[in-house]
């Protein structure tokens, strides 16, 4: 019987692993389908860098002595000299990835080709406990885990507009999030066009921008959102993203929780300055002498339709602004449309259990546990999941230690990573 199992390997619940690990009253599982820890493999292009600093690693804002920590992994590869003379804060998206590999293969509690298939939960003496089912994708074999309480850590899957849903089993309709698998064929085709105005969106623009003299094709980059945007990321700007918000923003209303989140999606949604001018000075590079780039870039147009032509497809967009309809051919359309949170089937038989609010979200308490319909000694935690309570910092990796220090407090109802209570220079609401 363990006291924990985390569904899932991420960021967040292998940073919960990590954590936990020198916790001597927890005994925890994690379980992950995947072989082995693979974080947005799709979109792990050369020069791109995680949008927060490297201190927003598994464990450092939580305890920043932890042997699972960046620098120490920089330390085990002797490249720690090479990252002081870098001095750049954001680290390649690829080491990230290759850090977060280095500790899930340190930690014997992180269980890969574990795709779990159901959850119930036991009333049984002397104690009730959630049962977890898995299968291994490769061999077929079942096994189950008992825990007391759960940790829920899924993760994201991609946000597809619905007139593509019957598009993807297309060889040239895809999402970015396979962009590195598919690549070649976008590199193949006559025309490309990428659908979106995120950060993914625009390092596939600016990776095929790059690609484009030597491959031939024509290139249109389209977003429902009215410009090409950066993130917001001032410093004051950035204070967003801390416990201090998070509380702010949980004790609001859930109907204003909603309208605040609404008008926020240029704090976690826009496009980093640093690839806006890379895509910009490839585009003026590309322009001397006159030269027209065979590039078109339009803001506000939402996809309404797709239809097969002999060569490619045949898109249908309303621009909103001017209630206009406008249509473009492509050979290939690439979605960069992001990512949404489903609820996962494996948790269906513990529905009845779980409290929904009215848009049949997870109704969830400030320290991560959902509200549960009954009086029972099991908790389920949440990773990733909390966007509508807890706010925009929910998907934020620099929160991540910060969301797994009260998860392991709650559970051993013992400070075991302290956390603070003012962490920012402005101040909240007016309580």
């Amino acid at each position: 019987m363990y006291d924990l199992v985390g569904v899932g390997i991420g960021p967040f619940n292998l940073g919960l692993a990590a954590l936990v690990d020198p916790v001597s009253d927890i005994d925890a599982v994690f379980l992950e389908q995947k072989p082995e820890f693979q974080w947005h493999p799709g979109l792990l292009l050369e020069d791109t860098t995680i949008q927060v600093p490297f201190m927003a690693d598994l464990v450092t804002m939580a305890n920043p002595c932890s042997r699972y920590s960046f620098l120490n992994y920089l330390h085990a590869h002797s490249r720690l000299y090479r990252f002081y003379f870098w001095e750049d804060f954001h680290i390649p998206r690829r080491e990230y990835n290759h850090y977060c590999q280095w500790v899930a293969e340190q930690l014997s509690s992180c269980r890969f080709s574990q795709r779990v298939e159901t959850i119930t939960h036991i009333e049984a003496n002397p104690e009730s406990y959630f049962q977890v089912q898995t299968r291994n994708p490769n061999t077929g074999e079942i096994a189950y885990y008992q825990g007391r309480h759960l940790a829920l850590g899924v993760g994201s899957v991609p946000q597809v507009p619905p007139c593509f849903q019957d598009w993807l089993q297309h060889d040239n309709i895809f999402h970015a999030a396979e962009f590195l698998q598919k690549r070649d064929r976008a590199r193949n085709a006559n025309s490309v066009t990428v659908i979106g105005s995120g950060q993914s969106a625009a390092e596939v623009f600016y990776e095929l921008l790059q690609d484009q003299s030597n491959c031939g094709y024509h290139l249109e980059w389209h977003t429902r959102s009215p410009g090409f945007f950066p993130m917001e990321y001032s410093k004051l700007g950035l204070e967003h993203f801390s416990p201090d918000y998070t509380h702010y923003f949980y004790h609001l209303p859930q109907q204003q929780r909603d309208a605040v989140r609404a008008k926020q999606n240029l704090l976690y949604k826009g496009i980093s300055f640093g690839t806006i001018a890379k895509i910009y000075d490839l585009l003026y590079e590309r322009s001397i002498g006159g030269v027209d780039p065979d590039v078109r870039l339009i803001s506000s147009l939402e996809v309404k339709e797709v239809e097969a032509t002999a060569t490619g497809y045949r898109l249908g967009y309303r621009q909103w602004q001017q209630e206009a309809f406008f249509e473009h051919e492509t050979d290939c359309v690439i979605l960069a449309t992001g990512y949404h949170h489903p609820i996962p089937p494996c948790i269906d038989s513990l529905r009845s259990l779980i409290q929904w609010d009215s848009q049949d979200r997870y109704v969830v308490n400030f320290d991560y546990r959902l509200a549960l319909t009954q009086s029972i000694p099991n908790d389920i935690y949440i990773q990733n999941g909390e966007l509508h309570t807890h706010g925009i910092g929910a998907p934020d990796l620099g929160l991540g230690a910060h969301r797994n220090a009260v998860i392991i407090n709650t559970l051993t109802d013992r400070n075991v990573y302290p956390t603070q209570q003012h962490n920012v220079f402005q101040q909240f609401g007016v309580s």
